[in-house]
């Protein structure tokens, strides 16, 4: 079964259209806030894909991104990112030690 992607066009500083991917969105019980993080799979000097991450209202007919202001907020999505690589990373160590 083929995982549809969900993407979303945004206006870049220079007033370029920009495609963006969806990786996740999530509601934290500490702020009561929904989050989204996202790419535009372009990839930073060491070769990392670029991630951003923001504030939206899922019940709002239209998706607005709101910036994210606090230290306390982005602790929150670094760990849960953290979490998801740790994840990742594990469940391919463990798919290419399978024997058969």
């Amino acid at each position: 079964m083929k995982e549809e992607k969900m993407t979303f066009t945004v206006f870049n500083d220079e007033g370029k259209e920009v495609e963006c991917e969806v990786l996740f969105t999530f509601e934290s019980e500490e702020t009561g806030k929904n989050y989204m993080v996202y790419t535009d799979n372009t990839v930073d000097e060491e070769g990392n894909t670029k991630v951003y991450a923001s504030i939206y209202e899922p019940d709002k007919d239209e998706t607005k991104l709101e910036p994210i202001e606090t230290e306390k907020e982005w602790n929150i999505i670094e760990t849960i990112l953290t979490e998801l690589q740790e994840e990742a990373t594990r469940m391919m160590n463990e798919g290419g030690n399978e024997q058969e």
